[in-house]
C-alpha cells in the first residue's frame, strides 16, 4: 500500500496535518511502501495538460463560477467550449506565466454536456492560484493521472466518488494512459457520531469539543486519546467487514465490545473512588496502617508479587457516595445503617454510626467497626481507597467521565443535528480518590478502575495531578446481546 498525499491546493496544505497522518498511520500498525505527494508530479501534469489541448480534448474557459454552475444546469456548452487549440495553448501557457489574474480562467476538460452523469460536464482541470506554480490541477485532472503514473492496481475510494468514475477513466483513455481498477466501497458509520469531515469540521472550529483529538469524537487521534487502542480498532475493522450498501450504519456498541476484549487482557485493576464518601473504621487504632495486596490480574498467582499492588488499609477509607443509602433494601448491596460489606482486597465492615449536616439529610460521614477475622461473609463487595499517612488525604486525581457524544443514534440525518449535542458526553470529576501506587502512572498508561470501567493517563497530566479519561464503562450490551 502506497500513501499519497493530495497537495494540489496550496490554501489548504499544512505540514502539520501531514505529519499527523503519517504518524497516526504508523501508530495503527501500518508502513506504507512509499509515500508521495501530487506536487510531485506538477510538470507531469502540467505537460499532460498541454497535450490534452492538443488533441482537442481541453480548453481555457473564462465563466465564473456562477455560470459554470447555471451552463452546467442548463447542459449548455461555455461559449469558449469550441475556441481555436492554438488559443487555448497560448492563454493557458499565460496562465502558467501569472500573465492571466485569479479566477479570470480556467482550463476545463471537453468532456459530455449531454450526459447523464453530472460529474462528465466539462469538469475544472486547472485554476488560476497566486502561487508558486500560479495554475494549480483539480482533484478530478490529477488523481486519476497520479494513479496512472505511479502504476496503482486497484484505485479505492467511498461509494461518494462513483459518479466520479466515467470521468477517471474518459481522462485516462483520451490521453493513452494505463487504467488502474476502480472500486467504490460504503464509508464507515458509527451510531451516536457523525464522520463527516465537514460536521466534523464545524465541531472543532465552533469549539463544540476541545479540538481534532477531543476523546469524544470518532478520529483516530480522539480515539487514541480515549485510550483505544490500534489493535481493538483494526480488530473492529476486520469484524464488521466491507460493503457496498451506503445506509448501513455500525453501532458504537460493537466498537466497544472490541476495546473492552483486550483492554480486559491488558489493562491492570486498580481501586478510584470518584464522589469519596467518609468512613471511619473505630474499631481500628489511630495511626494505624496495613499494606494489603491487590489484584492486578483476576487470576493472578499468589507467588507472583508483579500480579499484585499494594493498597494502604487505615482508620479513613473513602467509599463512593453511591454505594450507601440511608433506607436497605433486598436488591441492594451496598452499605446501609447496620449492614455489613466487604471492602475489596480487605476486610468486612458494618456500618454503627451516621453523622449527618446541618440539614439533617447529606451524610458527611459514616461510622463502621471491621472484622478482622473475615467471619462474616456479606453479598456486597465495595471498592474503596484509604489515607495513606494519618491525616492525608488519598492521592487527589481528576476523572473525565466520557459518553456518546450524540443523543440520536443518526445525528447526521437531523437538521439541527448540532442541537442533538449530549450535554453529558464530558463529566470532569476533578477531586477523584486513587491509591497511592497510581502516582507513578505515566501519559498512555491504561487501567481498570474495578466496578467503574477502563482508564487512561490523559497528556493534560502534571507532576502535580494525573488526569485520566475513561476508554469504556464495564457493561457489555454488544456482547450480551451476540455478535
Amino acid at each position: 500500500m502506497g500513501a499519497r498525499f493530495d497537495d494540489t491546493n496550496p490554501e489548504a496544505e499544512k505540514k502539520e496535518y501531514i505529519d499527523h497522518i503519517e504518524e497516526i498511520v504508523q501508530w495503527m500498525g501500518w508502513e506504507p511502501f512509499k509515500i508521495t505527494y501530487t506536487s510531485d508530479y506538477f510538470q507531469d501534469l502540467y505537460d499532460l495538460a498541454v497535450e490534452l489541448i492538443r488533441r482537442g480534448q481541453a480548453y481555457v474557459d473564462h465563466q465564473t463560477p456562477e455560470e459554470i454552475k447555471e451552463y452546467r444546469e442548463k447542459k449548455m456548452n461555455s461559449p469558449w467550449r469550441d475556441r481555436p487549440i492554438e488559443e487555448s495553448l497560448k492563454l493557458f501557457d499565460e496562465m502558467r506565466r501569472g500573465m492571466i489574474e485569479e479566477g479570470k480562467a480556467t482550463l476545463r476538460m471537453k468532456q459530455d454536456m449531454q450526459s447523464d452523469n453530472f460529474n462528465m460536464y466539462d469538469l475544472i482541470a486547472y485554476r488560476i492560484k497566486a502561487n508558486k506554480w500560479c495554475v494549480y490541477p483539480s482533484y478530478d485532472y490529477a488523481h486519476c493521472i497520479v494513479d496512472s503514473l505511479e502504476n496503482i492496481t486497484h484505485s479505492l475510494c467511498t461509494l461518494e466518488f462513483e459518479t466520479r468514475r466515467a470521468s477517471y477513466y474518459w481522462l485516462l483513455h483520451v490521453l493513452g494512459l494505463y487504467h488502474p481498477y476502480v472500486w467504490e466501497y460504503s464509508r464507515l458509520n458509527v451510531t451516536n457520531t457523525v464522520m463527516s469531515k465537514r460536521k466534523l469540521n464545524r465541531l472543532v472550529t465552533e469549539k463544540w469539543v476541545d479540538g481534532w483529538d477531543d476523546p469524544r469524537l470518532m478520529t483516530l487521534a480522539g480515539l487514541r486519546r480515549r485510550g483505544v487502542t490500534s489493535t481493538s480498532i483494526n480488530t473492529f475493522i476486520r469484524g464488521i467487514g466491507i460493503t457496498r450498501s451506503d445506509c448501513s450504519i455500525i453501532r458504537l456498541d460493537r466498537l466497544e465490545y472490541y476495546i473492552r476484549e483486550e483492554l480486559n487482557k491488558t489493562a491492570p485493576r486498580t481501586m478510584v473512588v470518584l464522589h469519596p464518601l467518609k468512613v471511619v473504621i473505630t474499631n481500628l487504632e489511630d495511626g494505624s496502617i496495613t499494606d494489603l495486596d491487590a489484584k492486578k490480574w483476576p487470576d493472578a498467582q499468589e507467588d507472583d508479587a508483579s500480579a499484585f499492588h499494594k493498597v494502604p488499609f487505615s482508620k479513613i477509607v473513602y467509599i463512593e457516595q453511591s454505594d450507601f443509602r440511608m433506607k436497605d433494601s433486598k436488591d441492594y448491596y451496598g452499605l446501609a445503617p447496620g449492614k455489613s460489606v466487604l471492602l475489596r482486597y480487605a476486610f468486612p465492615i458494618k456500618c454503627t454510626e451516621v453523622i449527618l449536616s446541618d440539614d439533617k439529610e447529606t451524610v458527611v460521614e459514616v461510622r463502621a467497626e471491621y472484622d478482622s477475622s473475615k467471619k462474616t461473609k456479606p453479598k456486597g463487595v465495595l471498592h474503596w481507597v484509604a489515607e495513606a499517612s494519618p491525616g492525608l488525604d488519598p492521592l487527589t486525581v481528576e476523572v473525565r467521565l466520557f459518553d456518546k457524544l450524540f443523543l440520536s443514534e443518526n445525528p447526521a440525518e437531523l437538521d439541527d443535528w448540532l442541537g442533538d449535542l449530549n450535554p453529558q458526553s464530558k463529566v470532569v470529576v476533578p477531586s477523584a480518590y486513587s491509591v497511592p501506587s497510581l502516582k507513578n502512572a505515566a501519559v498512555g498508561d491504561r487501567f481498570q478502575f474495578e466496578r467503574l470501567g477502563y482508564f487512561v493517563v490523559d497528556k493534560d497530566s502534571t507532576p502535580e495531578k494525573l488526569v485520566f479519561n475513561r476508554t469504556v464503562t464495564l457493561r457489555d450490551s454488544y456482547g450480551k446481546g451476540g455478535k
